[in-house]
């Protein structure tokens, strides 16, 4: 009797799945701990360019916040993604102990320009991912002062390693893993819009920097011996404008005055640039603007511009020299690897040949410019604010002050959705939540975004906004 003949069944991958079949086998295998599901639906795109994603059907999403603000050079970058591939041809891999030449010259561009901007020598350290760099940075620390107590700021965020979530303020990121004997000590942002302190920018005389001062009067606040001067703090983990915390933007006198208070402690600063790095605020590190010389800066993300990423560390040479910090006293199997390092390598050609210090804060005035003009016709919109391409969206209750998360939620959601029209066609817009209570948009376009796209990202956030209205009220 002949055998019954099988019939053929192509498995799911030999054939493009749908959006339903793809979300199902999402909400089966894929763990929600790696990721952030914000919105009910999220999206799958399938391809990117400039400052725009793209998504199954082709539709076109204006993406205001750019992987986190790590694609700073825009999606697709022809240049970087060329230098990507030679190094993938030639010598993709290498394990760190290793030296390969992308290595030595992406760190010596890096200190070298930290010692032209400083006037200071030191060196460059890799790793993977800004957590691990701050992890880094954390050793660097304790090696030299031995110590492992420190400050950071309210609304901060540093990652979510354990050693990074012990210094980022929100307590829901350690809530669940134990108790965090070395969390850093708190210190309130200044974040004028929502003073802490319920003062007014204008008449504060730099009220929470003087608070702050204030922990070191008497031995009885907790942090010093006044005899000695032996500070119990080694650090103070701050980010020139908070990433997470909502893209707020310090008075310019602020770190000059923290700085000194410092200094006159011995307290090493520890500056978090892996969001605001490479030209986002108008300059290659956003702590220029405060004109003070910091020991460490821990930056990434747009270092490779988001491909292959790699994380860095810059520290003064007394700190990071092989004397005191020799080989093996960090280690990741990727710190350096020569993909990373070769995309990093073009980003730093790349940036000496622009000319971001005059087009970013220009194109950021021109952004910041038509947000005002907007807040003007919404009661809504509580605060806009930015620094070069940092800028920020603060969502407000019709008092334009009592935070409003509802509209911020429902305005993301409607641009995720693809449904917007502005422009002629349906398009989408992609935006970043972020803020004390969730309710402020942080808005990280490609540096290169023209005028034309920033109109287009008004245009869009203006229907989204009403319609959001339209429905919550």
């Amino acid at each position: 009797m002949a055998q019954k003949q099988k019939t053929l069944v192509r498995k799911p991958e030999e054939r493009e799945a749908s959006q339903d079949e793809l979300m199902k086998l999402e909400e089966k295998y894929c763990s929600w701990g790696d990721t952030v599901h914000y919105v009910p639906k999220p999206n799958i795109f399938e391809h990117c360019k400039g400052s725009f994603l793209y998504d199954r059907n082709g539709t076109e999403f204006l993406d205001l916040q750019m992987l986190y603000s790590a694609v700073n050079f825009g999606y697709n970058n022809k240049r970087i993604i060329d230098a990507l591939r030679r190094q993938i041809d030639r010598l993709p891999h290498l394990a760190c102990q290793y030296l390969h030449e992308e290595k030595i010259r992406l760190a010596a561009r890096i200190a070298q320009r930290a010692e032209r901007t400083f006037e200071e020598k030191g060196r460059v350290h890799f790793n993977v991912g800004g957590a691990s760099a701050i992890e880094d940075s954390m050793k660097l620390v304790r090696n030299h002062t031995g110590k492992n107590l420190v400050f950071a700021f309210m609304g901060g965020y540093h990652g979510r390693t354990l050693g990074a979530s012990a210094i980022t303020s929100s307590y829901r990121y350690r809530e669940k893993f134990g108790h965090f004997g070395d969390r850093a000590l708190f210190v309130p942002y200044p974040y004028c819009f929502r003073c802490p302190y319920e003062k007014k920018k204008d008449s504060c005389g730099m009220y929470c920097l003087k608070q702050f001062e204030k922990l070191f009067e008497t031995e009885y606040y907790g942090v010093i011996n006044n005899k000695t001067n032996n500070c119990e703090f080694a650090a103070f983990y701050v980010e020139p404008v908070q990433g997470t915390g909502g893209y707020v933007v310090p008075p310019r006198e602020y770190f000059s005055g923290l700085k000194e208070i410092l200094d006159r402690h011995n307290i090493m600063m520890v500056d978090d640039e892996i969001q605001m790095g490479f030209f986002r605020t108008g300059k290659f590190w956003a702590i220029e603007h405060f004109e003070v010389s910091p020991d460490i800066i821990v930056f990434g993300k747009a270092l490779t511009n988001g491909l292959n990423p790699i994380s860095c560390i810059w520290a003064r040479e007394k700190l990071i020299n092989p004397k005191v910090f020799g080989p093996g006293s960090t280690h990741s199997t990727f710190s350096s690897n020569p993909q990373g390092t070769a995309a990093g390598l073009e980003v730093m050609k790349l940036i000496e040949e622009s000319n971001f210090a005059v087009d970013v804060p220009k194109k950021g005035a021109y952004f910041l410019s038509r947000l005002k003009a907007l807040q003007k016709r919404y009661s809504q919109i509580g605060d806009v604010d930015g620094l070069g391409l940092a800028l920020r969206i603060e969502l407000c209750q019709k008092d334009g002050f009592t935070p409003n998360k509802a509209l911020t939620d429902r305005i993301e959601e409607i641009g995720l959705s693809g449904t917007l029209t502005a422009g002629g066609k349906k398009r989408g817009l992609v935006l970043d939540v972020g803020g004390y209570y969730k309710n402020a948009f942080t808005l990280a376009p490609s540096l290169y975004i023209t005028e034309k796209e920033i109109d287009l990202g008004i245009d869009l956030f203006e229907e989204a906004l009403n319609r959001a209205l339209k429905e919550i009220s």
